[in-house]
């Protein structure tokens, strides 16, 4: 049994960039090449994606982006949830007592008016 080749994202980006441009047809690539059609095609759905743009660095440097984004997603989620009750307790009804003035002292009497 042979061993399993590898090919380089540029080798790949190459042979389906031939593909598309009409330089060759797929029969040739193959033959040349010696590779499949499945595996021909399955390149080129992958180019169609943009999966031969990204250089290994700039994929391991998003990975190292995501515990970042994670742990700022849980952040906000904790903000938002913090101010979604402020606003339900902003909203809740108050008890009110018998008048709408604030209390203003313990004097029972009432005033009748005047300056003292």
């Amino acid at each position: 049994m042979k061993p399993q080749r590898r090919f380089s994202r540029e080798f790949k980006r190459q042979v389906v960039e031939e593909l598309l441009s009409g330089v060759s047809t797929p029969a040739q690539l193959m033959r040349r090449h010696e590779i499949s059609s499945g595996l021909l095609y399955h390149w080129k759905r992958q180019y169609a994606k943009g999966g031969f743009d990204n250089p290994p660095d700039q994929a391991a440097a998003l990975e190292n982006r995501v515990p970042q984004l994670e742990q700022l997603v849980g952040k906000l989620t904790l903000e938002n949830e913090f101010f979604k009750k402020a606003v339900q307790r902003s909203l809740s009804p108050v008890k009110k007592s018998g008048s709408s003035w604030p209390p203003t002292g313990t004097s029972s009497k009432t005033s009748k008016g005047g300056a003292s």
